[in-house]
């Protein structure tokens, strides 16, 4: 299965406390929760263009398998970070964040983030 293809937000768990724990503005975190993101995955052999847009911004982050770059974080940090893929799973760890995108079907993309005890789970559909 190949992650490329546009996917748009069904459901999310714990939004408000992981946000919070990564310091995003209580007023961000309100208008941010209700707005349904849509994540675009473009593929070239090992190298990922990731674009998040939600509402009027837009995340972009291009990354190559196994190669450290500089991700953008959701609070507009710039980390350096490997992105491994292991079977159907793209794994990141950011400042204490791990994080894992999954493709668990031919539809559904899975990503959760886990920051200590927080797991922000963000399940989206292919569209």
């Amino acid at each position: 299965m190949s992650f490329a293809g546009k996917y748009q937000l069904e459901s999310q768990e714990n939004f408000e406390p992981f946000m919070k724990a990564i310091g995003v503005p209580d007023e961000l975190i309100q208008k941010g929760k209700d707005i349904k993101s849509t994540s675009e995955i473009e593929v070239n052999g090992n190298n990922y263009k990731v674009t998040v847009t939600t509402g009027s911004k837009a995340l972009a982050n291009s990354f190559t398998i196994g190669q450290e770059t500089e991700l953008e974080t959701v609070t507009g940090e710039k980390i350096k970070a490997v992105v491994r893929l292991e079977g159907n799973k793209l794994k990141v760890s950011l400042k204490g964040i791990e994080s894992v995108t999954e493709l668990v079907d031919a539809n559904t993309l899975v990503n959760t983030m886990t920051l200590g005890s927080i797991v922000y789970k963000r399940i989206s559909k292919r569209v």
